[in-house]
């Protein structure tokens, strides 16, 4: 007993005296998930290529055709068993880390890396509408809870590193590094942890150096700006209510086709799988534009100016391809196929409006990278990451106005139809279909969690010891204008306060959740 007191007040102590061990550990964060997804990346880029190369080979001869099918299929059942050996390596990979985070999973680290790393170079050999950038937020964070069992980690520094692993695979996959620790804070942790941030941006500006000395350093995205006149930013309001109604729609038909896919019970998955691939394969010889993760589709955007027509064709294709190969659950992403649906949305709406009010053709660009932002900020519901994100991508900051109105616009009119975020409906799902709980060999280690009281939180101005923070809760420091209190029962909790929480680690996941709803003002 005296141990375990011990053990808790030197891990209260290191939190007090830890920056530079947080810096320590972000760089190995950041190397370690930076490698991995630079690899992923590689044979991502490498499958691709020889994807094309296959489809001009075959293409014309019925025999090479079916051949080709045939393969395709098999490479299918090949997935299937990946995803049987190790099911967490299925599907995006964001839900997977937030689960993680919130400690609803324990994923195997070692496994779910080897079942990322095949199942999704097959899944984009074969043309399936996926990304790199959500399996990369996983392979971040699993890289980063693999170094952090080799070193024998406590749970409160695994969990650290795992959340600013996820955030440094989004880092690398996107050359974004702001964008990496922003969706971290603001799409998994919904919070202000000082500890993320500090680790989180030392482990951000790693990944993304060791991405660029792979890969360069040029943008994905480049375009000329001209600023959106003043007189015509009624039009932003109108294009935020667009995509933010797209953006809502997108969630509610990609968890529809889920559910649509898995509710056909009489058709076994390792016949169901190995059909999607050759479907894939058919599509890849009718409209090779669309397959991926939009590479095709963002060269064709940028280098040829498609007639409006053909942008609508392509959206349209694309959106129901995509949703197709997402309910497969075969390893692959959404969050760069959902970027690329949103610059032709942006592109179709500017075409539009550049038609009907005679606006600059100049203006064109600007409206895609528009689209961008605005479909993000609706469908993941993170409208700060979502303007960082496409401030990365393009290099270009001058039009950041525009930028900023149509991204909150279109989160607010997501919210006000009342559909939950895409990653966070894609959780419960998981939570809900997963009958297995992380087993803990230490149940008796605690972990440490920051939350901050947000303007208008019912616990503000009350009294420690008048709010019931649970059996197996004890709130060991209050962070307030940077000075840390010493926690008593008379101690009055303030807006804008850090509180950090020793939990159980046995009932991390139920603790957690009650504390969130305690705190943001659901509980009393």
């Amino acid at each position: 007993m005296q141990e375990k007191v011990r053990t808790t007040f030197r891990k209260i102590e290191l939190h007090k005296k830890e920056s530079f061990y947080l810096i320590v550990r972000g760089v190995e964060v950041g190397l370690s998930a930076g490698l991995i997804s630079v690899l992923y990346r590689y044979l991502l880029s490498f499958a691709e290529d020889k994807l094309y190369m296959a489809l001009d080979f075959v293409k014309g001869n019925p025999v090479r055709i079916a051949l080709w099918l045939m393969l395709l299929s098999l490479i299918g059942l090949g997935v299937y068993f990946i995803t049987k050996w190790e099911p967490k390596s299925a599907g995006s990979g964001i839900p997977q880390i937030n689960g993680e985070i919130k400690g609803y999973f324990s994923q195997s680290w070692w496994k779910v890396i080897i079942g990322k790393l095949v199942g999704g170079t097959a899944s984009v050999f074969a043309g399936l509408s996926l990304g790199r950038e959500g399996p990369s937020v996983q392979l971040g964070g699993m890289a980063a809870k693999g170094v952090a069992k080799l070193t024998k980690a406590d749970k409160t520094t695994e969990l650290r590193m795992i959340s600013c692993g996820a955030g440094a695979g989004m880092a690398a996959a996107f050359n974004a590094p702001l964008a990496g620790i922003m969706f971290v804070l603001e799409e998994i942790h919904r919070t202000f942890d000082k500890s993320i941030l500090c680790m989180g941006i030392v482990a951000t500006i790693t990944a993304d150096f060791t991405s660029k000395v792979f890969f360069g350093q040029s943008t994905i995205f480049n375009y000329d700006t001209v600023n959106f006149p003043l007189r015509y930013y009624w039009l932003l309001i109108i294009i935020g209510i667009l995509l933010g109604v797209g953006g809502a729609l997108y969630n509610v038909i990609m968890v529809w086709s889920q559910k649509v896919y898995k509710s056909i019970k009489r058709i076994p998955n390792y016949i169901k799988l190995p059909f999607v691939f050759f479907v894939s394969g058919v599509v890849g010889l009718v409209m090779p534009q669309i397959l991926c993760g939009g590479h095709s589709m963002e060269v064709l955007l940028i280098e040829n100016r498609p007639t409006l027509m053909m942008l609508v064709i392509l959206f349209v294709t694309k959106f129901l391809f995509g949703a197709f190969c997402f309910a497969s659950g075969a390893p692959g992403g959404t969050l760069y196929p959902l970027c690329i649906l949103g610059t032709y949305l942006g592109a179709i709406l500017g075409g539009v409006s550049i038609d009907m009010f005679g606006l600059d053709e100049s203006l064109w660009a600007e409206f895609i990278v528009i689209g961008m932002a605005g479909f993000f900020s609706s469908i993941v519901r993170s409208p700060i990451t979502g303007i960082v994100l496409v401030f990365e991508l393009t290099g270009n900051m001058n039009n950041l106005l525009p930028l900023a109105t149509v991204s909150l616009i279109s989160y607010a009119t997501a919210n006000l139809i009342g559909v939950n975020p895409f990653y966070e409906a894609l959780l419960e799902r998981m939570i809900k279909s997963d009958d297995s709980r992380p087993e803990f060999h230490n149940t008796d280690e605690k972990v440490l969690k920051t939350y901050v009281v947000p303007m208008g939180s019912k616990i503000a101005k009350k009294r420690i010891l008048d709010i019931d923070w649970g059996k197996h809760c004890l709130v060991v420091s209050v962070e307030r204008n940077e000075v840390s209190i010493t926690p008593k029962g008379e101690t009055v909790i303030k807006e804008g306060d850090e509180l950090v929480i020793l939990v159980s680690q046995r009932r991390f996941s139920k603790d957690n959740e009650r504390l969130e709803r305690l705190i943001n003002g659901d509980l009393v």
